[in-house]
């Protein structure tokens, strides 16, 4: 069986062979020892609650439990741009206009921007490529959604996620060749190494602060402004579904879309439930629910087949054994699907 649970030291190996299947364009996990070691520590830290909560970057493992593989891994940073630089692309309007020639235009601009700095971010989504069946990503993705709500005075009320933006098939950005590479004079994935090292200064160094008109930009950089890499466009629709929205701001070096979203808006906080476990077959019409204890010191969850009705939840001894529970203990539940009369 599979379950998502909290991040340990030991899983560090095996997240780094994991992050060499990536590839370019998730700054959040490049298969460099010291930088996923530090994030490690970092959670490890983070849900033994020994590091302030801004400081806290909550990773999740999906281990699969037959072979002790890990299957994939996704996170939640409690803030970001505190300790560094957080910037985006903020897409804006100039008006130009002259009464005496009759001319009226409205341009697009690119402002360099630090106005997400302090939301809670969800990054570091990726499934091994023989995982990606059944309802595995989905899960995945709505994962984080469940524990934030179970612990929503460790987040801000605004949540982001960075979507990866679209890229060619041989891995070179449409936007950042008709842009970035003007200024920075470097490829696409060294520039891309170096921000997820932490190495951000160069942007503030290198970057106009000028807004930049979009019309000034090749075709082939305009139209990928705000769209995601072919891969990520599942991902992206499942964080909409859960109430998050475009509005306006991208990536600075590939130009994908920063989704943002407010906790108290979120399908989680609406129709999650705390319920009572019990050990059981369940009787009546059952759904696949996301189930998790409510230990933040041992984070786990579950899919599983059971009632989406009633105080009490019926699992498996396995799936009790899975979650760290036991008959009687409190679990979260949550449709995994959004339900028709939720929209």
């Amino acid at each position: 069986m599979l379950v998502i649970r909290s991040i340990v030291a030991s899983d560090l190996d095996a997240l780094i062979d994991l992050a060499t299947q990536v590839g370019g364009g998730m700054t959040t996990l490049k298969p460099d020892r010291k930088m996923l070691g530090d994030r490690v520590e970092c959670a490890v830290a983070s849900f033994a609650e020994t590091i302030p909560p801004h400081e806290r970057d909550y990773m999740f493992a999906l281990e699969d439990t037959t072979n002790g593989r890990l299957a994939g891994v996704c996170a939640i940073k409690g803030a970001v741009g505190l300790t560094e630089p957080f910037y985006n692309y903020r897409i804006g309007t100039l008006v130009h206009s002259s009464r005496e020639l009759n001319v009226f235009t409205r341009m697009e601009t690119l402002y360099l921007s630090n106005d997400l700095t302090g939301s809670t971010e969800l990054c570091s989504l990726f499934l091994q490529p023989d995982y990606r069946v059944g309802y595995n990503g989905k899960w995945l993705s709505k994962s984080r959604f469940l524990f934030i709500v179970q612990f929503q005075q460790l987040f801000t009320e605004k949540i982001i996620a960075e979507m990866r933006g679209y890229l060619l098939e041989d891995g070179t950005s449409p936007f950042y060749e008709g842009l970035g590479r003007h200024f920075f004079k470097m490829d696409f994935n060294h520039v891309d190494g170096l921000t997820a090292m932490g190495k951000k200064s160069f942007i503030a160094e290198l970057m106009p602060r000028q807004p930049l008109y979009v019309d000034y930009l090749p075709q082939s950089a305009r139209e990928v402004i705000g769209q995601v890499h072919r891969s990520t466009l599942p991902a992206r629709k499942l964080l909409e579904q859960e109430g998050m929205h475009y509005d306006g701001y991208v990536d600075i070096f590939d130009a994908g879309p920063v989704l943002q979203g407010r906790v108290s808006d979120l399908r989680s906080v609406r129709d999650s439930v705390l319920r009572v476990a019990a050990e059981g077959r369940p009787d009546g019409e059952t759904e696949c629910l996301l189930v998790s204890n409510t230990k933040l010191h041992d984070f786990r969850m579950v899919l599983a087949q059971t009632t989406i009705e009633g105080a009490q939840v019926a699992l498996s001894a396995q799936e009790l054994a899975l979650l760290h529970c036991q008959a009687g203990d409190t679990v979260r539940t949550l449709s995994l699907n959004v339900r028709k009369n939720n929209g």
